[in-house]
């Protein structure tokens, strides 16, 4: 029998969050991202194997701007007046040389779920002196077809279907 040393985390909202960027008609890249988001993560690093479950509350987006961010909230993009969360869970942590590498997982937005790979471009642990526990943590990248999910506004007039997604997550120790 393998011996399971799975610690349950909690994400840090402080420092949990989705980005993404997504060409713009070609001329620019726009930007934006979800804040302050909430979830739980079981990691056992002896035995390569972890779990995570993030929420992320659409009406927390953000670009820096009120009305594109209204216009993307809109029944165009998100829709997120009838679907106002979407979910990311995770199906496998993947680990190379000892450290983890990959996340799968499944993508949940406007009710349709799709398979996603987080590539991790740094993942760490440190004991937080705030928060008085043990912290893992990492940024995450990935590239999906928007359309995927429906999602396909202004595709025929020039805005890309390809979104770069950037997900930040720490988790603190319960």
């Amino acid at each position: 029998m393998v011996k399971s040393n799975s610690i349950n985390y909690k994400l840090d909202p402080m420092h949990t969050n989705v980005r993404f960027s997504i060409d713009h008609f070609g001329t620019s890249t726009n930007h934006g991202g979800f804040y302050g988001l909430e979830g739980d993560m079981v990691f056992d690093p002896d035995n390569q194997t972890g779990q995570i479950d993030l929420d992320i509350p659409l009406e927390k987006l953000q670009t820096g701007h009120k009305t594109f961010d209204e216009h993307l909230k809109s029944k165009d993009f998100f829709n997120a007046d009838k679907y106002p969360t979407a979910h990311f869970t995770s199906t496998k942590f993947i680990f190379k040389k000892g450290k983890l590498h990959q996340i799968k997982g499944n993508l949940t937005l406007l009710k349709k779920t799709r398979p996603i790979t987080l590539t991790a471009s740094k993942f760490n642990s440190y004991p937080s002196p705030l928060l008085m526990a043990y912290v893992y943590g990492g940024d995450f990248e990935t590239t999906i077809d928007r359309t995927d999910w429906g999602i396909d506004g202004y595709v025929k007039m020039g805005v890309s279907k390809k979104v770069k997604l950037v997900i930040q997550i720490e988790a603190a120790q319960q």
